[in-house]
């Protein structure tokens, strides 16, 4: 499945048509994939117009202040993330500037206005003092942060979004704090080594940090983390603009942050559908892998052996006939056991198992299922069975009946013709345990920790048949009902799987 084809999975879908910002996709070569609704609204475009179209026709610039080309012919400032899904995938993420550097053109023209009338009315208020009351008569209700610092970076100005949004009345940060106050002190020192590297000069992990571009009239968009005064953290993306005088000295500076928490939450939420699309479609090629490979043998047993019954056709061929009908039955069990390891795991994945205990009576119950098992048994084989405690325990009967066969199944085929199976249950007040030993070939510490995965199958066992679903179907059940399940193996010196599972009183 293509990237572009998971785009009409259900958790990417979601995602992809209803974000408030626009999301593209392109493939390893820049050309556009697919573009969802709100970027098609921003730009005019219909989506079979841009399709196959390169990236560079529809964005231009430096992806912090990109330019998304309308097709009407205007231009519309945004700010483009990009990240590298895999080589064949870049999902940009783009966010709408053009409310953001409207409001600091705006600003800057009001305060280049207060600072002509401060001069006019002859110093009789200060330009400080002025923007101060425009910005509080303007921006009381303006949904970002809003601060204007003097040159030195001390804050003058904190809005009220500022102070809802940071935790901070306004009266503990004018005229005392900066904005490093709000700033995380490792990113700030990664930030000032990343631009000192970019312009060529030492840029200090301070003030300098968020006003050297400004100083040298240069975009300063820059996503950061702000932390609340509560300790909690949000990431910002922060714009920061010097206030010039009429001799282009810089008086001052301004800051608008945009809490992007809501972009990064969808962002994450898209590449986590993205990661489970992708998991999933691994899932799918080893599911098909396993089975076709996995029916093949019994398949193959019943058409032989079906081939050969025909011709034995006298007396004396009725041992050989048998031999051949008991292959065949032997193929058969095993293709139901297949069949069933996979319902169960699609019943386990869909949420459809519910968990009935009841109060059981553990040794007879046990000892049932121990004779229906009896048929998987080779040459010498045997089951030995114990058990130590109470005869009743409450548990879902029908879950540890699914655990029981699969861990006795899984023993006797990977264990000798003579060997011997070790069944021990305990009850005991508030909890269950089944142990289930063997004296087979064992698993490496390596594969132990694989075990109760999806299609896992140890490095020593490839010669024998088996999907590698039944200990993940065995965790799972054990999991369902509060339990968990250990194992104790050395090669060539067996295996114990260890069952506990918790029996409330019902």
């Amino acid at each position: 499945m293509t990237i572009l084809n998971s785009v009409h999975t259900p958790g990417f879908e979601i995602i992809f048509n209803h974000a408030t910002q626009g999301i593209l996709l392109a493939d390893g070569a820049g050309m556009i994939l697919a573009v969802n609704p709100c970027l098609l609204q921003w730009s005019g475009h219909q989506s079979e117009e841009l399709q196959g179209k390169p990236v560079t026709g529809l964005l231009s610039g430096s992806h912090e202040k990109a330019l998304l080309h309308c097709k009407n012919g205007s231009l519309l400032p945004v700010n483009a993330g990009c990240t590298t899904y895999d080589p064949s995938c870049r999902i940009y993420f783009l966010t709408d500037l053009s409310a953001q550097q409207q409001a600091v053109h705006t600003l800057q023209r009001r305060v280049n206005e207060q600072k002509l009338e401060a001069h006019i009315m002859a110093g009789k208020e200060s330009a400080y003092k002025r923007v101060s009351n425009f910005l509080n008569s303007i921006w009381t209700n303006l949904d970002a942060i809003l601060i204007v610092t003097e040159p030195l970076g001390h804050i003058r100005f904190f809005n009220p979004a500022a102070v809802k949004m940071l935790g901070y009345p306004a009266r503990e940060v004018t005229d005392t704090e900066s904005l490093l106050l709000f700033l995380d002190h490792q990113e700030l020192l990664r930030r000032a080594a990343m631009l000192s590297k970019e312009l060529q000069q030492t840029v200090d992990p301070g003030i300098d940090t968020l006003t050297v571009r400004a100083r040298l009239n240069m975009p300063n968009e820059y996503e950061w983390t702000f932390i609340r005064k509560d300790g909690t953290r949000f990431p910002v993306a922060l714009t920061v603009s010097a206030i010039r005088d009429d001799a282009n000295r810089i008086t001052g500076y301004i800051a608008i942050g945009l809490d992007i928490s809501a972009r990064r939450k969808s962002e994450s939420e898209l590449r986590q559908a993205l990661d489970k699309e992708k998991e999933l479609n691994v899932l799918k090629s080893r599911f098909v892998s396993i089975a076709s490979h996995e029916f093949r043998t019994p398949l193959s047993t019943v058409l032989s052996s079906t081939y050969l019954l025909e011709k034995y056709n006298t007396t004396e061929d009725q041992p050989k006939r048998m031999a051949h009908i008991q292959k065949i039955s032997s193929a058969v069990h095993m293709l139901t056991d297949i069949l069933n390891d996979f319902l169960s795991l699609g019943k386990i994945e869909e949420g459809k198992i519910q968990v009935r205990p009841s109060l059981v009576e553990i040794k007879k119950y046990v000892e049932k299922i121990l004779t229906e098992t009896e048929g998987l048994k080779r040459g010498q084989q045997q089951l030995i069975y114990t058990h130590e405690g109470p005869i009743e325990s409450t548990l879902d009967g029908t879950l540890l009946r699914h655990i029981l066969t699969n861990l006795v199944s899984n023993a006797l085929k990977f264990s000798p013709d003579n060997g011997i199976v070790y069944i021990h249950t305990q009850s005991a007040p508030g909890y269950f345990n089944l142990s289930v030993r063997d004296t087979g070939i064992g698993i490496t510490a390596e594969d132990q920790q694989h075990l109760f995965e999806r299609f896992f199958r140890g490095s020593n066992v490839e010669s024998i048949q088996g999907t590698g679903l039944g200990l993940h179907i065995v965790s799972k059940y054990a999991e369902l009902m509060k339990g968990q399940v250990t194992c104790n193996s050395e090669p060539d010196k067996g295996t114990e799987f260890i069952v506990y599972i918790p029996t409330p009183q019902i």
